[in-house]
């Protein structure tokens, strides 16, 4: 199977380059978006303000909600205080792009 740019695997998990929209109107996984540099991130967009942590913790839980795994399956990996973020899931790549209909 060929994963899209945004993901890759990492173990029995999955890796997830995430460019993130804080104070949004609504939280959601919106799906992949190319950059201008051609890179492609999955577009999540959350209603939290990036404030001590507060927008990490809601892209991981909307991740998580929208993945079916709960909170403590998803972890950041890099990317803290940057609109571009990698999360670890506990889901096989498989897993996740079924979980987000397919998207690649």
């Amino acid at each position: 199977m060929t994963l899209p740019g945004w993901l890759r695997a990492d173990g029995e998990g999955a890796i997830l380059a995430v460019r993130v929209t804080p104070k949004a109107a609504a939280d959601a996984v919106d799906g992949p978006v190319t950059m201008a540099d051609g890179a492609t991130w999955l577009a999540v967009r959350v209603r939290a303000a990036p404030d001590k942590g507060a927008a990490n913790a809601a892209v991981a839980a909307t991740i998580a909600r929208a993945l079916g795994v709960r909170k403590s399956g998803v972890a950041l990996v890099s990317g803290g205080t940057a609109r571009l973020k990698r999360f670890r899931v506990d889901r096989a790549p498989r897993d996740v792009l079924a979980a987000l209909g397919g998207e690649a």
